[in-house]
């Protein structure tokens, strides 16, 4: 929860097992200060602070207990839909505007907000249930009154807070610790953190609050891989200050894999690393919301075409403009209140038939609104560690230039070191054995020299734990092999210790001077640490120096990328062929060297070396400069091959996402050359494309030069750096993302949290297409926050991009059935439910405008206030909203056939032509209606009643006719929902049909005084009534097939 800075270990260990987790929040400045300073920290005195520091809170609301009725509404009347009916129903408190009873308006749009406002209180209630958890987790302090229990929002700036060990009950040697950091950069290797120097004479913990000491450390800022600041102790003689960096940091959602330290609280709340590198969570609103939004505003406009037509007929006379309000009141029908309602609620639906789905099991829809847009994704950005690999490394292949040994015969290896150790010298293997040939090694020596290089060149330490049966000193002295677990800061350096043991080299023991070894005859042979050069992202190699206690021999051991290793190496003919053979097959390929040294070669050596690191100017550089010395004709070992083992079915499933056209993009923070291997492994790259690999630039020359290079590539993936991203951007936006949008894959590394955002908002930005991002850790929150749909994998990494995600599930591979099966039905399902709400308003508003067209232009309403309540409602709700189960084909055909999917990326299920076409289809069909039913009502009335005058006015004949036309109307909704079904099975259908149909004959008996029985049972009747459907224009069954 906040950002320390390690002081000492502690000796007496507790378990303490809460997990802290963090998110991001809407910080409103009144938190704490306004601008970020540097600060002055004093060792367990908050109150000495100089200035005014944030609370250490989570806050994920969108509202709070005043904000969330006036937030809400505001939402919700800010578009135009709903704002529109808001006037609508206000405009009925005027008398000279009121067309029939307040209920008519008043209650759909309650019905509406109400709704609106349940389901947000809903969400709002498990945000703020997840929040308080967070805030409530207990943690240790460290005060005057020893040590006491505070609750994460209480926690202050100096504050002296136990940190406990999350894993392994062990700390590293002289006070150091190992930090896993993959919450905030995605990589979950572990970080050596060292605590200030000073502070480890002291006696005890508790000391710590006698001695006058202070922090000086760098303003907040977003960088997680750099500090700045100094540990000053004044009460010393002298005072002793000491500078402190990043190495010298526990930031907040890191993990602290071993001891138990204290750390003084420099940072909390808004200030921290992890939510600074966290955008605020936006609130997101569908494409098909946006696309409804703007088809009411066409349909508005035509609203006030057809008022101002009508009282232009009648030539302006009286009160003209009053009748323009009246008409915009009597046609408001062309903008169907229900359309919102039933769109709502299909989502609800759709999100429980997710959560429902047996196939994705895990599967939590968090965001109820955007079901829909799973199924028009045109770019799906993910990222590696922990979402497409399982972050588990497997030694695959040992290749030794003449002679290859894989998984399958890996007991030959095991065999050679055995006997490489078995010799009848004991002390000497066989490669240094008296007698040993100097011509020719043999095939035993070469593969023992091999395995023993893997087994030294690294930064793994063994860690031991106690088991229950073995308590942990006990295991560290006998170096038990139940209780040993490896610490490394990559997992390839696990897994490449992990081999030799299996093989019979095993890795018992190691400190900062010495390092162990176990061979399969159970000797132990020691080595001295002379020198270790560790990787760097510029080197792309590492090295180490040690010295064989038993023979006295030094040597220098070296392994990295083929790219550097190939100049360092002697001359060999098979070195770059093979490696692309194992990089083609999706393995990390690492070159192995060695280098015999004398004593007088290292002794010039160490001095030179030395002397170097002394230097204040280009130290870098002159360092670099004198291990360049060394790494000359080096003599080739062997070449390794790691996989990172991919999650379940990623490969099928980035098949079945790029046969529906959406286009992958990798976004990590790792290596460059492990985001590459990964991507050709679960070919997100296909064979048969190029990778251009886009060189480091600094400059805006450098980045123009590279960017033409790429420019004359074709169907090429790209690889690039956050550094060479950052470059680009800058200078050439509008290029990069032109060249970038053109590639069928995209792979991005080094990319820290708030660049991942970027991309993905530049992509919104430029192409207008709906984003997908899939992440695991809280590095991914920013992305997941800022795409157009987020999918948070549950892993390892934890839960905060679950959390924070739209949709949550359990593994890769469930994303491709929740976009081509729920994504799809969701969108195509939505869009037919939207265009038959609005079909059904038109006819309707099509017979009223022939209605006031017959009658002079007379202002009337056709039919009751709660005749038209009932037939958005009771009448016709089931039929129209059963279209939410609709579908056209089952989901195993749509798995099957994935470019089902991309027909649905250009939009046409809802386009402005099939808007269009049910325009059409709703004139037609409310007109012919209406006119069908004029002559048989005349005629039905002038037979029935002699009383009856043959003159009588059209007028009364309309009116009588008004119950038969909407019985009419009503039967033939219900029967052209059902023909637009494409449900697979037949009698589901008329179930809903069947229950409206019963709810109308039932409220006959409240409603008989207001429709004439007599004409309905009737043959004229029911000839017209077929004689409708049988006009049904022919491009409605296209439509809907």
């Amino acid at each position: 929860m906040t950002d320390n800075i390690p002081l000492q270990p502690v000796r007496h260990k507790k378990r303490h097992d809460n997990k802290r987790r963090d998110g991001c929040c809407p910080w409103s400045r009144c938190c704490g200060g306004g601008d970020f300073r540097p600060r002055t920290v004093w060792l367990g005195h908050p109150e000495k602070r100089e200035q005014r520091y944030p609370r250490n809170v989570i806050n994920n609301q969108k509202y709070n207990f005043f904000t969330f009725l006036p937030g809400v509404l505001f939402n919700q009347f800010k578009y135009f839909f709903n704002l529109y009916f808001l006037l609508l129903a206000c405009s009925q408190f005027v008398n000279e505007l009121r067309l029939g009873a307040l209920y008519t308006y008043w209650v759909p749009l309650g019905f509406v907000l109400i709704i609106t406002i349940v389901r947000e209180a809903v969400e709002e209630m498990r945000c703020f249930l997840r929040d308080k958890e967070v805030n409530s987790q207990i943690y240790s302090k460290l005060s005057t009154r020893g040590t006491v229990k505070v609750k994460s929002s209480g926690i202050q700036v100096g504050d002296l807070i136990i940190v406990e060990k999350t894993f392994f009950p062990d700390f590293y040697h002289k006070g150091s610790c190992f930090l896993r950091t993959d919450q905030l950069d995605g990589e979950t290797d572990w970080k050596l953190r060292l605590p200030v120097a000073c502070t480890q004479r002291l006696p005890t913990a508790a000391d710590l609050l006698q001695i006058r000491s202070f922090v000086y450390a760098e303003e907040p800022n977003i960088d997680i891989h750099n500090f700045i600041g100094t540990f000053t102790r004044e009460d010393g003689d002298p005072p002793v200050s000491e500078s402190l960096s990043i190495e010298n940091t526990l930031w907040a959602s890191t993990v602290i894999a071993s001891g138990t330290v204290v750390g003084v609280v420099i940072y909390t709340g808004k200030e921290l690393r992890s939510v600074m590198n966290t955008s605020n969570p936006r609130h997101k609103i569908g494409l098909i919301d946006l696309e409804v939004n703007c088809l009411t505003k066409i349909l508005f406009g035509a609203l006030v075409v057809v008022s101002l037509v009508m009282v232009a007929l009648q030539h302006f006379a009286g009160r003209w403009y009053l009748q323009i309000f009246r008409f915009l009141l009597l046609f408001s029908n062309i903008v169907p209140i229900s359309l919102r309602v039933n769109l709502d609620m299909g989502k609800m639906v759709f999100s429980w038939m997710i959560k429902k789905d047996s196939k994705i099991p895990g599967t939590v829809v968090r965001a109820s609104t955007i079901p829909e847009q799973l199924g028009r994704i045109s770019y799906l950005l993910t990222d590696k560690t922990g979402t497409l690999t399982q972050n588990e490394m497997v030694f695959r292949r040992l290749h030794l230039g003449t002679v290859a040994y894989g998984m399958d015969s890996m007991d030959e290896v095991q065999s050679h070191v055995f006997s490489a150790y078995t010799q009848v010298f004991p002390g000497f293997p066989a490669s240094r054995a008296p007698g040993a040939s100097k011509v020719r090694k043999t095939i035993s020596s070469r593969v023992h020299e091999a395995v023993k290089a893997i087994a030294l060149v690294h930064n793994v330490t063994p860690v031991y734990e106690s088991n229950g049966v073995t308590d942990q000193a006990e295991a560290e002295q006998h170096y038990e092999d139940t209780c040993r677990v490896y610490q490394a800061s990559s997992p390839d350096e696990v897994s490449l210790v992990q081999w030799t043991e299996s093989v019979g080299l095993t890795l018992v023991g190691r400190d900062q001077s010495s390092m162990q070894l176990r061979t399969p005859s159970g000797q132990i042979l020691n080595f001295t640490i002379l020198q270790a050069f560790p990787f760097t992202y510029e080197s792309k190699r590492m090295g180490i120096i040690v010295r064989d206690e038993s023979t006295g021999e030094i040597t220098f051991y070296l392994k990295g990328a083929d790219v550097v290793m190939a100049g360092i190496v002697q001359y060999n003919d098979w070195l770059e062929e093979e490696c692309g053979n194992m990089a083609r097959e999706g393995l990390r390929v690492l070159v192995v060297a060695k280098k015999s040294l004398t004593v007088e070669q290292y002794q010039d050596f160490e001095a030179r070396y030395v002397q170097a690191k002394l230097s204040v100017h280009d130290r870098s550089l002159k360092v670099a400069t004198v291990i360049e010395s060394l790494e000359m004709e080096m003599e080739l070992l062997c070449l390794t091959g790691v996989e990172d083992q991919l999650q379940a079915d990623v490969r099928p499933t980035l098949e079945i996402l790029r046969n529906a056209g959406i286009k992958v993009w990798m976004l990590t923070g790792d290596k460059l050359e492990t985001a590459t291997c990964t991507a050709k492994n679960a070919h997100l790259v296909t064979r048969n494309q190029d990778i251009h690999v886009f060189r480091p630039v600094t400059t805006r020359s450098e980045a123009h030069l590279e960017l033409n290079a790429f420019r004359r590539k074709h169907d090429c993936a790209l690889v690039i750096s956050g550094d060479s991203l950052e470059v680009c951007l800058k200078y050439y936006e509008y290029e990069f993302m032109e060249l970038a949008c053109q590639c069928p894959a995209i792979v991005c590394c080094r990319c820290a949290p708030t660049q991942k955002a970027q991309i993905v908002r530049l992509l919104q930005e430029r192409t207008g297409k709906l984003t997908c991002a899939v992440g695991d850790g809280g590095n991914d929150v920013s992305m997941i926050q800022e795409a157009d749909c987020g999918v948070g994998v549950e892993g390892k990494e934890g839960k905060q991009a679950s959390l924070a995600a739209d949709f949550s599930i359990t593994q890769f591979k469930h994303l491709g059935r929740l976009l081509m099966v729920h994504g799809r039905n969701s969108y195509k399902r939505s869009a037919a439910l939207s265009q038959f709400v609005i079909h059904r308003s038109l006819c309707i508003s099509t017979m009223q405008t022939v209605f006031s067209s017959v009658f002079y232009f007379a202002s009337v309403p056709l039919y009751q206030g709660f005749l038209i309540i009932g037939y958005s409602t009771i009448y016709t709700m089931f039929p129209v909203f059963s279209l939410v189960l609709d579908k056209d084909v089952k989901s195993e055909v749509a798995m099957l056939y994935p470019e089902l999917y991309k027909d649905l990326l250009k939009g046409r299920p809802l386009s402005f032509k099939t808007f269009l076409i049910w325009v059409l289809i709703s004139i037609y069909q409310g007109k012919r209606i209406l006119w069908l039913f004029y002559p048989m009502v005349r005629n039905k009335l002038h037979s029935v009643s002699n009383s009856v005058e043959l003159n009588i006015n059209n007028f009364h004949f309309f009116f009588q006719g008004r119950p038969l036309s909407f019985k009419t109307f009503l039967i033939w909704v219900l029967i052209s929902i059902y023909q637009g079904k494409r449900i697979l099975w037949l009698f589901y259908p008329m179930v809903p049909e069947l229950l409206s149909l019963a709810c109308y004959i039932a409220s006959l008996v409240f409603l008989h005084e207001f429709i004439e029985i007599f004409l309905i049972v009737t043959s004229c009747y029911l000839m017209n009534l077929t004689h409708v459907n049988k006009w049904n224009p022919p491009s409605y069954s296209k439509l809907t097939s």
